[in-house]
């Protein structure tokens, strides 16, 4: 059966739910583009991003999930062991035999009695975790759920991906939509066997496909992913205040949005990268944090991630009036964002283990 054959594209739960609390967290460390151009003569002619953010020598990304998780739960106000499930998407969790996500769930009080796993889609594992949660929570099978996108990315030393490839993320609490600061109103993925990026076993830094991962990877699945949603909400771009996309650099998702009918100003408070870089599973979703720290009672938001390999979620959000008495409840984003401490080429090289002693 050809996909425009299929009817109800959309997915939503048998019953309503949104986001009960969210949270985010970026390293204070901060490595200039200007900085990486600096070492590598001959590298890109104009730098992709102002800086990025950096990991210290003791964060990974389970300490950073924890830190998200915990912004996530004071504005949530629930009880630690309704939550039944514990999901983190990412594609640098510190052991490659051994979850991530029970050690954030340990630590959160979570434990025993949920469901963990560690999720993998290259840049869209965190939305991955969100639609999963959603699935979970409107089936009735859990009260709440977390969703988890968090990197601690790198990229090969004088390769195009080094200056973006950024840590940081976001954690979302999904529950019943009458507790939600912002009701989920539908999702869509969109996925084919695109490679434009991989990384084989015991190989450290990943690879990509150049130009390739522009046209026939981000802009295919992100495009045809937003339009379908639209079309099955019956819903058009001017019905959003906010948009959200993948940030792998700053100009892939302002080409998304005004090739998708959106302006400039509904993509800005969103757009994280020039200043954080692409944390990869957690792109979309840090900038779905920062939206929902300025959003009102009514608004929409619309977010769409990509992951390499490839494919795209599409989600539609509408803000309720319980996001009023979350607001302060945590750190925001932008608290993150301007905690920063610049470092130099050596710092970064051994923060991110690019000098090894064995």
């Amino acid at each position: 059966m050809k996909n425009e054959q299929i009817k109800d594209k959309v997915m939503k739960p048998s019953r309503p739910v949104g986001i009960i609390g969210y949270g985010a967290y970026v390293p204070q460390y901060r490595l200039p583009a200007t900085e990486i151009s600096r070492i590598w003569k001959g590298g890109l002619a104009v730098e992709p991003i102002l800086e990025k953010s950096v990991s210290g020598i003791d964060e990974d990304v389970i300490t950073m999930s924890i830190e998200a998780a915990r912004n996530a739960m004071m504005r949530a106000n629930v009880n630690p062991l309704d939550i039944r499930a514990v999901w983190v998407g990412s594609e640098s969790h510190p052991y490659a035999v051994k979850p991530t996500s029970t050690i954030v769930a340990e630590a959160l009080g979570i434990t025993p009695y949920t469901q963990a796993a560690d999720w993998e889609f290259a840049c869209k594992a965190g939305s991955e975790a969100m639609v999963a949660a959603m699935a979970l929570v409107g089936s009735g099978m859990g009260k709440y759920a977390f969703a988890i996108g968090m990197d601690a990315a790198q990229g090969k030393p004088g390769d195009a991906l080094e200056y973006t490839s950024a840590a940081g993320g976001g954690a979302f609490i999904i529950g019943p939509a009458e507790e939600s600061l912002a009701v989920i109103e539908g999702a869509i993925s969109y996925v084919t066997d695109t490679p434009d990026f991989w990384r084989r076993e015991h190989q450290k830094y990943p690879e990509h496909g150049g130009r390739f991962t522009g046209q026939p990877a981000y802009f295919k699945h992100i495009r045809n992913a937003v339009n379908t949603l639209l079309d099955e909400l019956k819903a058009k771009p001017e019905d959003y205040e906010f948009v959200i996309f993948h940030q792998p650099n700053v100009k892939f998702p302002q080409r998304a949005a005004k090739e998708l009918g959106f302006t400039p100003s509904q993509l800005e408070k969103g757009l994280l990268s020039p200043k954080i870089g692409n944390t990869y599973a957690g792109s979309s979703l840090i900038g779905l944090t920062a939206v929902l720290d300025q959003a009102e009672p009514g608004d929409r938001i619309l977010m769409a991630s990509f992951g390499s390999g490839a494919g795209s979620d599409a989600l539609s959000f509408q803000v309720t009036e319980e996001i009023l008495s979350r607001k302060g409840k945590a750190l925001s984003t932008e608290d993150y964002i301007s905690r920063r401490v610049e470092i130099d080429y050596a710092q970064y090289a051994r923060m991110r283990g690019k000098i090894t002693l064995k």
